[in-house]
């Protein structure tokens, strides 16, 4: 049993959750693009390479890469839920046809688990089962819509569904309805599989909460201090919930960075526009920062000797940073340069979103040149990936992976 561990965004990484894309990315239709959160169709040969060369870059750097099909998988088998997994799943896709149901459970229950898992991602299509029934609207469907159960197509941005922060999880409910069974395979796996099953692993905040916080908002500066966007995709009530867990709860977190950026589908997570990537150093994208530099801050903190949260309206990102991290200096390093143009090109395509596997070194899309030379020049330690296909998905590295053990700095 191992528990989850992982105090810093920057800490070297030893364990890391991918998933690798599968027939889901093919069933996106130009229809189906926009509900299922997605610009355009990546072509999924080249899609799937690129994702390889950023796994091999991790275990090249001494990382263990784990993956979200597998895991789910084997946490299945070894606790033979397999029924009662697919029924939840069922459940979840909003099947309302007992017939359609019951046929789909069956079809998916004729499986090994890991295909079961993997078809379950793909989705599946009207034409891929046969469905018994006197009922007429099974019968005479008029709907066009191919499928019963959507594909997820998001699945390989693993750092949304939830998100490791020291001994625990956070097990995210997620804003759109086309992401928000992703949560449920994450689940699985820490409850059922034997490598967390029984562990000291919390879980800080679960799935049922109605309010709304995704990983890519999430992120761990230091072993006490934690930032949190408030999204496209978070809630301030979200924020607040996890921050009174991780109060409650006595994890090592005392603060809590309640940060506002615009909400807009660029910038829909923290991690599209601020990232960490050494003790004192971070990517940031300028176009969240109003006209005179300012950003709405609220630092949360346990109030001493009390069961309520103490909140602090800050505007200065800067201090706030210096302050809550206990440093002199610091270094924001913009997107694109903070150039008209190539700031906002770099930063659609996730200039500022790097993922540190060490501090100062980190791992990016190879289109993002001008983002890539700056850090460079400032230090840091820049491993570049091919991006042509990934990218199309609105997500970089840092939002591909779900880190579940750092080395503690």
């Amino acid at each position: 049993m191992e528990p989850v561990e992982l105090f810093s965004e920057i800490g070297e990484l030893k364990t890391v959750l991918l998933k690798r894309p599968g027939k889901e990315i093919e069933n996106l239709t130009p229809e189906s693009m926009e509900r299922l959160l997605f610009d355009d169709i990546p072509y999924l040969s080249v899609l799937q390479k690129e994702h390889d060369r950023f796994a091999d870059v991790l275990r090249e750097n001494g990382v263990e890469v784990v993956y979200l099909e597998k895991l789910t998988a084997e946490a299945i088998d070894s606790d033979e839920i397999k029924e009662v997994f697919v029924e939840e799943m069922l459940t979840e896709s909003d099947i309302q046809s007992d017939a359609v149901f019951a046929a789909l459970k069956e079809y998916l229950l004729a499986m090994d688990s890991l295909e079961m898992v993997e078809t379950i991602m793909a989705g599946v299509r009207k034409t891929d089962i046969t469905v018994q029934s006197s009922h007429l609207a099974d019968i005479a469907d008029t709907h066009d819509y191919p499928f019963y159960m959507d594909p997820m197509p998001n699945l390989y941005f693993t750092r949304d569904p939830g998100a490791a922060m020291g001994h625990g999880v956070s097990v995210n409910t997620m804003k759109f309805p086309a992401r928000r069974r992703e949560s449920l395979f994450l689940q699985t796996i820490l409850t059922h599989h034997p490598r967390f099953k029984g562990s000291q692993t919390e879980i800080w905040r679960d799935r049922s909460e109605k309010s709304n916080i995704e990983g890519g908002d999430q992120l761990v500066l230091t072993d006490n201090v934690i930032a949190i966007g408030i999204s496209q995709r978070t809630e301030p009530k979200a924020i607040e919930s996890l921050a009174q867990s991780l109060f409650d709860k006595d994890s090592s977190f005392q603060t809590v960075l309640a940060i506002r950026i615009p909400d807009v589908r660029a910038m829909m997570h923290l991690d599209t526009v601020f990232t960490m990537i050494d003790k004192n150093v971070f990517t940031i994208h300028p176009g969240i920062l109003k006209m005179d530099g300012s950003i709405d801050i609220y630092v949360l903190n346990k109030a001493p000797g009390e069961a309520s949260i103490s909140i602090t309206h800050e505007t200065d990102l800067q201090k706030v940073l210096k302050d809550t991290l206990a440093v002199d200096t610091l270094n924001l390093i913009q997107c694109g340069g903070g150039d008209s143009i190539a700031a906002p090109r770099e930063q659609w395509s996730d200039g500022a979103n790097t993922l540190a596997i060490a501090p100062g070194v980190v791992v990016t899309y190879d289109r993002n040149t001008v983002s890539n030379q700056l850090m460079r020049e400032e230090g840091i330690k820049v491993i570049e990936i091919d991006s042509s296909e990934l990218s199309r998905g609105r997500g970089g590295p840092r939002c591909m992976s779900m880190p579940l053990v750092r080395d503690t700095l």
